[in-house]
């Protein structure tokens, strides 16, 4: 028997520091670590070396509407580099990005014409990590 799943967007909480971040636009919220977890090199008669990388950057990029009730404060919050945990949630799905160390990269580019633009609000991560239930 196949089994039947449901995906929810509404399921999906973005916390930024105490702040709850709403008026998703689309696309909503994407997130990776910024380098490979490691690197090889060979030598010349084949000899494998496995050099673990220690860098726990990642990037979360949050896609707003231009009406987002938050936007005003992530626009704030990016000009005076706040650093604060940023947590992505779907408890649902079991699944959670982020990090307890994270800054708004910069102010997101602004889009006016016949519709409001959406806004995308990169933060840096600096503790990425990412779990699954």
């Amino acid at each position: 028997m196949n089994a039947v799943t449901s995906y929810n967007a509404n399921d999906c909480v973005i916390d930024w520091g105490a702040m709850s971040i709403t008026g998703l636009a689309e696309d909503m919220v994407t997130g990776e670590k910024d380098e490979e977890n490691f690197e090889t090199q060979v030598g010349a008669q084949g000899d494998v070396v496995v050099n673990e990388k220690n860098n726990n950057l990642g990037t979360v990029t949050v896609t707003i509407q231009h009406t987002s009730p938050q936007r005003d404060q992530l626009i704030k919050d990016a000009k005076n580099g706040v650093i604060q945990p940023l947590w992505v949630t779907n408890s649902k799905l079991g699944e959670k990005f982020g990090g307890d160390k994270a800054r708004i990269k910069k102010t997101p580019s602004m889009e006016l014409g016949a519709e409001a633009g959406d806004l995308e609000i990169e933060f840096q991560v600096f503790d990425y990590d990412t779990t699954t239930a």
